[in-house]
């Protein structure tokens, strides 16, 4: 799907802020439905199918982590929130009731437009069935025989590391926070693993990144989590 043209959920209650993206998106070829509710969100959702949600998680009635919760137990499209700054603790529930990424309030159209390109690219999955193979500048991973190769030399990765870098390709360009990648690699034993988790991030930044201290690859969102930069992402499927 080419994201000319593809149909955007603008939800929140700010008229100005509407007005800004309506005009932002539809510039940029987007067909854009707005709601300024949570229950008009969920109606838009089921009647027109939108291909992505700009979501504002300061509602009246329903709130906008409700509206996530519901829309995520439907369907799988793109959930972007707009959020302001000082609501952390809400942005970090959204992410993990299943959002995929978040704007800052106030924030530049530039980047609202490049959050929605990346979302609208991910949604795009690979065929089931294939054996991937994941090339991003100096980055290879082969999947179907477990091989890490950076700048060309094969790398040792422990079993924790590998599955870990494979949590943060599957979800490349995702924010993903810490309570989501705990679940990923340990279920439901997350409450003492904390700190494990940030000692196999730095480890595995230490292998796979070109500069671990400016890492390219596994980036951090200071409050939230992490994020693995796909700019110049390369997928590969092999049958």
């Amino acid at each position: 799907m080419s994201k000319q043209g593809a149909s955007i959920l603008v939800v929140d209650d700010e008229k100005e802020i509407v007005r800004a993206l309506q005009r932002g998106l539809a510039a940029h070829g987007y067909t854009v439905l707005t709601a300024s509710n949570g229950a008009e969100a969920i109606e838009a959702v089921r009647r027109h199918r939108p291909d992505l949600l700009l979501l504002d998680l300061m509602l009246p009635g329903m709130s906008g982590l409700e509206v996530c919760r519901r829309v995520r137990a439907e369907s799988n499209m793109p959930i972007i929130i707009l959020s302001v700054k000082d609501a952390e603790y809400d942005k970090v529930e959204a992410l993990d009731l299943g959002a995929d990424d978040y704007v800052p309030k106030p924030f530049g159209m530039n980047e609202v437009l490049a959050r929605i390109r990346v979302a609208l690219r991910h949604a795009v999955q690979v065929p089931s069935g294939a054996e991937p193979q994941f090339h991003a500048g100096p980055l290879f991973v082969d999947f179907a025989r477990r091989r890490v190769l950076v700048q060309g030399q094969e790398v040792s990765l422990t079993p924790t590391e590998y599955d870990l870098l494979k949590v943060f390709i599957t979800h490349r360009g995702k924010i993903l926070t810490r309570q989501m990648l705990l679940k990923e690699l340990w279920g439901g034993e997350t409450h003492a693993r904390t700190h494990s988790l940030h000692v196999y991030v730095a480890q595995l930044r230490q292998k796979i990144e070109p500069l671990s201290e400016r890492p390219r690859f596994i980036l951090t969102v200071p409050g939230v989590g992490y994020r693995f930069n796909d700019e110049s992402l390369e997928i590969m499927s092999r049958s």
